[in-house]
């Protein structure tokens, strides 16, 4: 399914299918073929839509999760959305725990897969090197179990955002910003059924992380996929729909 860019104004998304609005949010290196198989298998019951969060374009002062978060208010807003479903992976799991926190009473479900929001390991605990593609390599398999899931365009991509000295500011001040905006005492408050879906073999937001999202998240249940790194929904698309879709179901 090829996908359709829609520009308005300062936002830019995709948007297949109609009913109850169901927003996908992408990681920091995140892209629309991330969420390929979720809009296939989604579009036909749900809008599934994925708004380009603004990770290159904010001012640098204001490159952080909490504007990111106000970003995809005016998004929603704009939208004309009065009830969302929200699903986030890595940093766009964090930035919709911030947008549910402000506005809950917006958010009528929560599906957070591999989310940052209270601790992570940022390409493995270190600075990328800019211009040596095997170790951009390996330092992007640690997303994945397998390998293989690294492909030259992945590393291609990868490539062309650190050596851009205005993209790596960006990268660097959202990862420190993630860091700095820990939920963890907000997390109770949070009333919403919420659905995580956590990759076992995840060494970003290892397990333990799954596990405290759980703990502190009243209505939550926490879903594992077996030899599964940080992008569930890529490395393991059916079991994630099947999983998310039994979820939602029981959760209508």
């Amino acid at each position: 399914m090829s996908l359709d860019l829609i520009e308005e104004g300062k936002f830019r998304y995709v948007k297949v299918g109609e009913g109850e609005p169901l927003i996908l949010l992408h990681g920091l290196f995140g892209a629309l073929s991330n969420f390929q198989d979720v809009i296939n298998g989604f579009s036909n019951e749900y809008q599934v839509v994925i708004p380009m969060l603004p990770i290159y374009e904010l001012p640098l002062l204001k490159t952080n999760v909490k504007n990111i978060s106000r970003f995809l208010e005016d998004f929603i807003e704009h939208m004309e959305f009065d009830k969302v479903i929200l699903l986030g992976n890595s940093l766009g799991g964090h930035v919709g725990l911030v947008y549910s926190d402000n506005n809950p009473h917006k958010v009528d479900k929560l599906i957070l897969t591999a989310s940052s929001g209270l601790y992570e390991n940022a390409f493995g605990g270190s600075v990328p090197r800019r211009e040596d593609k095997n170790y951009l390599r390996e330092k992007i398999s640690l997303t994945f179990y397998d390998p293989a899931m690294t492909t030259d365009e992945l590393v291609d991509e990868c490539h062309e955002a650190v050596n851009n000295r205005d993209k790596v500011i960006r990268i660097l001040a959202i990862a420190k910003s993630a860091i700095r905006h820990n939920m963890e005492k907000n997390l109770p408050n949070f009333k919403m059924p919420t659905c995580l879906i956590w990759g076992k073999n995840d060494t970003i937001t290892p397990p333990e992380v799954a596990e405290d999202f759980n703990k502190l998240i009243e209505n939550s249940a926490l879903f594992w996929i077996d030899k599964c790194g940080h992008a569930p929904m890529m490395e393991h698309p059916q079991e994630f729909n099947r999983i998310l879709k039994e979820w939602l179901d029981k959760n209508k």
